[in-house]
């Protein structure tokens, strides 16, 4: 696992420092700062990943491949959102719905 910490949006929580002391300090005003260059060996993944996933901003993102081991599962069309826009198109399936002649002056 390799991550970067984007230090623009680092609001200072100190969030991650608690989770990893190892990889995150914090300067005076709380603010953090990387140490090391990122990587992050298997036996530290679960306190940087808490750190990341924890960190209110979002300043720490993983960097490089991203293996979770669960493959994504396929999207059918019961899935898409899309499939169920009222367009006019479709409109015979829905219904249309006019709404003129009902405004208000």
């Amino acid at each position: 696992m390799r991550i970067r910490l984007d230090r623009t949006l680092c609001d200072g929580f100190g969030i991650c420092a608690r989770h990893a002391p190892g990889y995150f300090s914090l300067d005076d005003w709380g603010y953090a700062s990387l140490i090391g260059d990122g990587t992050v060996p298997e036996q530290d993944r679960d306190a940087v990943l808490r750190a990341l996933l924890d960190c209110p901003v979002h300043a720490i993102t993983e960097i490089g491949e991203h293996r979770t081991g669960v493959p994504d599962p396929p999207l059918v069309d019961s899935d898409d959102p899309g499939t169920h826009v009222k367009t006019e198109s479709n409109e015979a399936l829905w219904g249309f719905e006019s709404h003129q002649g009902h405004h208000k002056l």
